[in-house]
């Protein structure tokens, strides 16, 4: 699901914006407007999760997909706090629920993250150097990522020694080999086959 913060960012501006200037500034003008809508997101997007699990998914995902453009004191308050609060409600219904949380450009709130939320694995997005997340997260924390999409739409050297590189730096510790970020349509359908064939060797 989309997380409390990234969702409300939606419901704010209206659309996606490259700076969430209209959910930031809502959210530090009308403080108890927000908390009150964030409350609804957390609950609604925990039932939303808690009925995926129930219906056979083996794990989920808390897309926070906005993150990057907000001080430390909000990123504490707008997506810790709210991931944390969602990750217990779900486990509360699904003990030992399995989620991973993806703080889109966390940069380095991402450990503090990871710790706080509990999520039971976390994504690297495309800037994240994998060598510091080795260094900065648990040794037996999974983490996923994060080749950048734009490096599968060309393929070849560009995308193939990056990917080597990505499963070398990360190849100690569990890892889910995934993109930074979403695929974007353009992508040749031949290269991810290439890069399948790249991560099942290792």
């Amino acid at each position: 699901c989309g997380a409390p913060w990234t969702v409300a960012t939606y419901m704010i501006a209206g659309r996606g914006s490259p700076d969430q200037a209209a959910a930031r500034l809502f959210a530090l003008q009308h403080p108890a407007a927000f908390a009150h809508l964030i409350d609804v997101l957390v609950e609604a997007s925990a039932a939303y999760l808690v009925a995926q699990l129930r219906g056979g998914a083996d794990a989920v995902q808390i897309f926070e997909s906005w993150a990057a453009n907000l001080d430390e004191a909000a990123f504490r308050g707008w997506v810790i706090e709210p991931n944390r609060r969602l990750v217990e409600a779900v486990r509360r219904q699904v003990p030992g629920a399995v989620i991973t949380g993806f703080p889109r450009g966390s940069g380095a709130m991402l450990a503090e993250y990871v710790r706080i939320t509990g999520v039971s694995a976390v994504g690297l997005d495309t800037m994240v150097p994998a060598g510091w997340a080795h260094e900065a997260l648990p040794p037996t924390l999974p983490v996923q990522g994060n080749l950048d999409p734009l490096r599968l739409v060309v393929g070849g050297p560009a995308m193939e020694d990056r990917a080597r590189d990505i499963i070398a730096a990360l190849a100690t510790r569990p890892h889910v080999f995934n993109l930074g970020h979403g695929i974007v349509p353009e992508t040749p359908i031949a290269h991810v086959e290439r890069l399948i064939e790249l991560v099942k060797r290792g």
